[in-house]
């Protein structure tokens, strides 16, 4: 079996490096943070770079690629902790063009891959505590329409965002709408993340919107998952960055007149922190190419990516404060910026201990010692 990158692979991941080398500086991420946490600039040039639409077939105004090329993607903006919400293009993409109707699909799948128009997904909901099946939100059949009345948490980039992908029960089942912004009814509250970037708070009164699908809970999973190979490619990016950072720092630092990186104890710290990085990043992989297999088998491959990654997150960030000592966690030195995006990471798309929970519910009879 070949894992070799193509050509065509090689050459994305070398395009979007040098974007975040070259125009995602740290100093333009500062101010980013200071502007409330996200840049149309900045996200204009990631659409420039064609990653809005590698999800959006090509008919529809996209790239037409896949997970792999969504999971290159996202590790090389991982490195540069990109705030602009990509991986909401990934999911809106995926879910208009490939479970909304056709005329709904070929209005805005084109806005979403050319990076015109933000679309966020909007399923969290106080109660529900990471599970997708917990719903308080309600579409009711209006004439030809749809309205939504509820209120989501949480919505990523949602104050930004030009419509909402919402989950919403319909006579006991989950069904999932498109809202767009300027609709009558919905109104948005927008503050900023721990990590710089920017969520909302969502709240629907009978906002007209329009039906993607009724089978809503599998759309919804799908969405999900998607979100969390993101996440996993990212949180590799994130992680290889703050391990180069981390060596870095301890090749110049200086105690009893030698460079700490010379001490054993360090060493191995630095060590683990490389295993458990090359773990997440096989984890990652996994889940990629997981993505487009059987819904049941796509769900516990992600859960136990989403598992590993967080137990590498933790582990990574923790110990790349611990080996710089007071600076690491300053505002003014990068590393503090790297374990933040690492600890909001953990939590999204379900935590390390959720995913747990999943994996352990998907277990067979037949797993464990005496299979």
């Amino acid at each position: 079996m070949d894992f070799d990158f193509s050509e065509d692979q090689d050459q994305l991941r070398e395009a979007v490096r040098k974007w975040v080398e070259k125009a995602y500086t740290f100093e333009r991420r500062r101010s980013i943070v200071a502007d409330g946490g996200f840049s149309a600039d900045a996200y204009r040039e990631v659409a420039e770079l064609g990653l809005c639409g590698l999800y959006v077939p090509e008919n529809l105004g996209g790239m037409g690629m896949g997970p792999v090329e969504g999971m290159i993607a996202m590790e090389e903006l991982g490195r540069g902790i990109v705030l602009e919400p990509l991986t909401q293009a990934l999911i809106a993409g995926a879910l208009l063009s490939g479970y909304a109707p056709e005329a709904l699909a070929a209005h805005w799948a084109p806005l979403v891959a050319s990076g015109e128009k933000i679309v966020s997904l909007a399923y969290q909901e106080r109660a529900g505590r990471y599970r997708l099946d917990v719903c308080a939100t309600s579409a009711r059949k209006q004439g030809d329409g749809w309205t939504l009345s509820g209120h989501k948490s949480l919505v990523v980039a949602g104050a930004k965002a030009d419509a909402w992908i919402v989950s919403a029960t319909v006579d006991g089942t989950l069904g999932m709408f498109l809202v767009e912004r300027s609709a009558a009814g919905a109104s948005v509250r927008g503050y900023g993340t721990v990590d710089g970037a920017c969520a909302a708070e969502l709240t629907l009164e009978q906002a007209p919107a329009y039906c993607i699908s009724l089978d809503g809970l599998a759309a919804l999973e799908h969405a999900v998952d998607i979100g969390i190979a993101a996440t996993c490619a990212e949180a590799v990016g994130v992680m290889d960055q703050t391990l180069a950072i981390t060596v870095d720092y301890m090749n110049t630092r200086k105690q009893f007149g030698v460079v700490i990186s010379s001490f054993q104890a360090l060493k191995h710290r630095v060590a683990d922190m490389k295993m458990q990085l090359e773990l997440a990043r096989s984890m990652s992989y996994y889940a990629s190419l997981k993505l487009n297999s059987p819904a049941s088998e796509r769900r516990a491959a992600l859960a136990r990516a989403k598992y590993q990654l967080g137990q590498s997150m933790r582990f990574v960030g923790q110990q790349a404060v611990q080996l710089h000592g007071g600076i690491g966690v300053t505002d003014e030195y990068i590393v503090s910026h790297y374990f933040k995006r690492l600890t909001q990471m953990e939590m999204v798309f379900g935590d390390t201990l959720h995913h747990l929970g999943e994996v352990s519910d998907r277990m067979q009879d037949s797993a464990g010692v005496f299979a």
